[in-house]
């Protein structure tokens, strides 16, 4: 479990057998983090279980911690510990050893390392921000040591410290680097801007994602929950979150054929008859003594007599759903 401090930086890395659960987590935090910390004001965390869980939210609003959770599927919300996890995995990477069960006593090496280093946003460690001082570091080995096995594990812890640095600043350096190409300056995205929604982490219900649309919608930005995070309107068929990161969205290009005329669309013949679609049905409000229907490609509208809409024999089957949805008005169908 890794925890790192908002303000000084500094971080405590605690290893954990498999995923813990609420109490687990609970205990880990009174033993690694409260009895040298103190409570805190707030607490950043991922949507785990053992974080979205009753029991952790019960226990931080009986300390008076605000528990904040990480946007679904964007885990740079809480971007600073993600960050330091990349960098202890890095430095675990180089000293642990090909069965890798002895990462666990590295952690200790690679937690004074990370505290004892300049933050490049701070400019200071997180040492010397949390304590006001730097913690004296190994000394030396003098020339004879009496116990051969002592002088093999501070020679070896030296070497490790020395690297763990290194490792750790060729780390965030890389890492910094790569994360800068694609991040901006401001999302652009204001209340009310109709967007596309990414289906990267949505289940679709194509047969094949692949195949499937790389984007949804559009749909309408409700309000924005800070310069990342965008709420939208969903329909109700949507069985997800609505609050949405604005890395997900791509906003709806203007159209490139307003103002173009495009031909009406040639009849489509059947039975021996030309059909044309239907681009309008009015019927009067007052009395219902006179309907029309306009339709595309003609350029008259065809008006019924008083009381019945003349259609084609080919939209039978259409007659009756449309008596039903407005009463009071006959549909006669035409050979």
């Amino acid at each position: 479990m890794v925890t790192v401090d908002r303000l000084t930086k500094m971080a405590h890395f605690t290893p954990v057998q498999g995923l813990p659960t609420a109490a687990q987590t609970v205990s880990l935090f009174l033993q690694n983090i409260y009895r040298l910390h103190g409570v805190p004001e707030s607490i950043v965390s991922d949507r785990g279980a053992q974080f979205t869980s009753r029991f952790w939210r019960c226990f931080c609003r009986a300390l008076g911690i605000s528990v904040d959770l990480s946007t679904a599927y964007h885990p740079h919300t809480n971007g600073q510990t993600e960050r330091v996890n990349q960098s202890l995995e890095t430095y675990l990477r180089c000293y642990t050893t090909y069965l890798q069960d002895d990462w666990a006593t590295l952690l200790c090496t690679a937690e004074y390392a990370y505290n004892a280093r300049l933050h490049d946003s701070t400019r200071c460690s997180p040492f010397f921000l949390m304590y006001g001082y730097h913690p004296a570091p190994l000394p030396d080995l003098p020339s004879v040591v009496p116990v051969p096995s002592v002088a093999t594990r501070l020679r070896a812890l030296r070497i490790c410290r020395t690297k763990a640095r290194t490792c750790l600043i060729m780390a965030q350096n890389t890492y910094k680097r790569y994360a800068d190409r694609h991040r901006t300056a401001s999302s652009g995205y204001a209340t009310g801007q109709r967007v596309w929604l990414s289906t990267r982490h949505l289940r679709l219900s194509c047969p094949s994602k692949k195949l499937g649309p790389k984007y949804i919608g559009p749909f309408t930005i409700v309000d924005m929950i800070g310069p990342v995070a965008a709420r939208l309107r969903l329909p109700a068929r949507y069985r997800f979150h609505p609050v949405v990161h604005v890395s997900l969205l791509k906003p709806v290009g203007a159209n490139p054929f307003v103002g173009r005329s495009l031909p009406p669309p040639p009849p489509v013949s059947a039975a021996g008859s030309d059909m044309f679609e239907v681009a309008r049905i009015s019927i009067p409000v007052f009395g219902g003594v006179c309907s029309s229907i306009l339709w595309i490609g003609l350029a008259t509208i065809l008006r019924s007599v008083p009381g019945s809409l003349p259609l084609l024999s080919g939209l039978r089957p259409l007659s009756v759903l449309f008596m039903r949805l407005i009463p009071g008005v006959r549909v006669r169908c035409v050979s």
